[in-house]
């Protein structure tokens, strides 16, 4: 039984050492035919160059694409003495050379011992397809389609010769999707091959939204062949129906994004001047002061920028929260019942925070950096992609909105908040704290109004005059819904959001702005208590 192990874990070895043996000879094989070339094209001239690349490419796989890229780039060196190209590359301002395959940094080497190998215009567009017919072979899915999609552009005999030998063994579909896609555009542009099947490759293309595959099409318009260009034109059209359709969707995203940021901009208006009847004109300046927390919350922590949001949402929430706390027991508390003079003074106070702002961060505007996961963008197809960080806050937004409903339905201080909205004097016969309850309603919605701050630094600028761009918006939510409605609140931000973003690209961002406004005079005319008006008790 031992014999037969150690035999065992003897043979195991021995296979391993076989195959090491192998991959080395393989590799020593392959660099020792690859060497020659590389000595040849630190020589060549330009002009002799493209011939040599030809070879190299034949002759390699995917180890090949730093060098390729590295001359791409205008980086690649030759040196002179030992026959050997190499990687010029520059850090903080030093410069140094490496070993292109193997990212070995070589020292003791000056300028006058390498010579540049240059590339001109025709070899850069060659080393683009040639990185990409390479590419075709690599083990990742989203490689090859991507270096499939880079080909379509400029479909010569090699690479659809690559395509045609590879096609018939790709299990990926999406991959497959894009060669079929690149077989049919040159089956198409082949003024020599049967029109029948010109015609049935550009159905075929009828179905892609890809730019080269318009461009082509749009040529196929001025063929010689009649069908050919009825075809190209039923095509094009066919194209422009489904991207007038993504482009609606597009659209559609944006208004509601713009309504995800005023839900967050507008809820916390709507619980004060719901629950409290009070016109907070400082409203705008909770929002600056949670997007001023994001600020000094990455200035804390410059190597965890990725992490920084999720410390700066609660901190956001219990700055601006504090300072709707402080100003409830200061100020408002004192002038219950007198709405004019709560206007003025709330206005007096977001000017002292402004101030304030400009006195401690400067009057500049601060740049707050995304996380790297809100970065980028989510590409659904060539002519509609979301960008990231509003689709979180569209998310974000919508979870803020449920978290709130429940603390107002589940908990008690939302049974509080709901007596004191309805019948205040009754629910402080009841034992209701109403001071209390009102402060920290106050300090809620301005805590929930930071939060929009921490929202709008991922999009925008953070200044001192932030919150000015956003509270007569908040407003108009907060009447058009209903006062107090979250539903309606709800409702009005999205309703809002999404028409503006459908009338600025016919009447420009002033004017649609202005046709909002107007249609929400117009609309209180006819509903002076908004979409949901309030029932019962509430309504008094």
């Amino acid at each position: 039984m031992t014999l037969r192990r150690i035999t065992l874990r003897h043979f195991i070895a021995l296979c391993c050492c076989l195959f090491g043996l192998f991959s080395l000879s393989t590799h020593a094989t392959e660099s020792a035919s690859l060497d020659p070339l590389l000595a040849e094209l630190g020589e060549a001239k330009i002009k002799d160059m493209e011939p040599i690349l030809v070879k190299i490419e034949a002759v390699s796989d995917e180890t090949i694409l730093p060098l390729l890229r590295t001359l791409l780039n205008g980086n690649l060196y030759y040196i002179k003495a030992e026959k050997k190209v190499i990687g010029q590359f520059e850090t903080n301002g030093e410069t140094f050379y490496k070993d292109v395959f193997t990212n070995e940094i070589n020292t003791g080497i000056d300028k006058p011992d390498v010579d540049k190998i240059r590339v001109n215009n025709n070899l850069r567009g060659y080393l683009r397809n040639a990185i990409a017919r390479i590419q075709l072979t690599s083990k990742s899915p989203s490689v090859r389609e991507n270096a499939v999609r880079e080909l379509l552009s400029k479909l010569d005999d090699s690479t659809v010769a690559t395509l045609e030998r590879l096609y018939p063994y790709e299990s990926n579909k999406k991959v497959k999707e894009a060669m079929g896609l690149a077989l049919a555009m040159n089956t198409a542009s082949q003024t020599e091959l049967a029109v029948s099947n010109r015609i049935a490759a550009i159905e075929t293309l009828s179905s892609s939204l890809e730019n080269d595959v318009r461009n082509l099409l749009t040529t196929l318009t001025r063929d010689d062949n009649a069908a050919v260009v009825t075809a190209a034109n039923i095509a094009l059209e066919k194209i422009a129906q489904r991207a007038n359709r993504f482009a609606f969707v597009d659209q559609l995203f944006f208004g509601l994004s713009l309504g995800s940021v005023l839900l967050l901009a507008s809820i916390g208006l709507a619980i004060t001047f719901g629950v409290m009847g009070v016109i907070n004109m400082a409203h705008g300046e909770m929002i600056m002061l949670g997007a001023y927390t994001t600020y000094v919350v990455q200035l804390m922590m410059p190597n965890y920028i990725d992490y920084s949001i999720w410390v700066a949402i609660p901190a956001a929430f219990l700055v601006s929260g504090l300072m709707g706390v402080l100003i409830e027991r200061l100020v408002i508390c004192r002038l219950h019942g007198r709405p004019l003079e709560t206007l003025l003074a709330t206005f007096g106070i977001s000017l002292i925070l402004q101030q304030l702002v400009r006195t401690i961060f400067s009057p500049l505007n601060r740049q707050v950096s995304s996380p790297s996961w809100m970065s980028g963008s989510w590409e659904i197809n060539p002519v509609l992609s979301l960008t990231l960080n509003r689709l979180y806050i569209l998310a974000f937004a919508l979870l803020v909105f449920i978290v709130l409903v429940i603390v107002l339905k589940k908990t008690s201080l939302g049974l509080n908040v709901r007596a004191v909205s309805q019948n205040r004097n009754m629910a402080k016969a009841m034992g209701v704290k109403t001071n209390w309850v009102d402060a920290m309603t106050f300090g809620l919605g301005s805590g929930i109004a930071g939060i929009a701050g921490v929202a709008l630094s991922q999009l925008t600028n953070v200044g001192p005059n932030l919150g000015q761009s956003y509270i007569i918006d908040s407003f108009m939510v907060v009447v058009f819904g209903g006062v107090g409605n979250l539903l309606g609140t709800l409702v009005a931000a999205f309703t809002l959001g999404i028409a503006t973003k459908f009338l600025e690209p016919t009447t420009g961002a002033v004017l649609a702005a202005i046709l909002v406004l107007v249609f929400i005079i117009l609309f209180i005319q006819k509903r002076p208590k908004g979409l949901f008006p309030q029932k019962g008790r509430a309504a008094e």
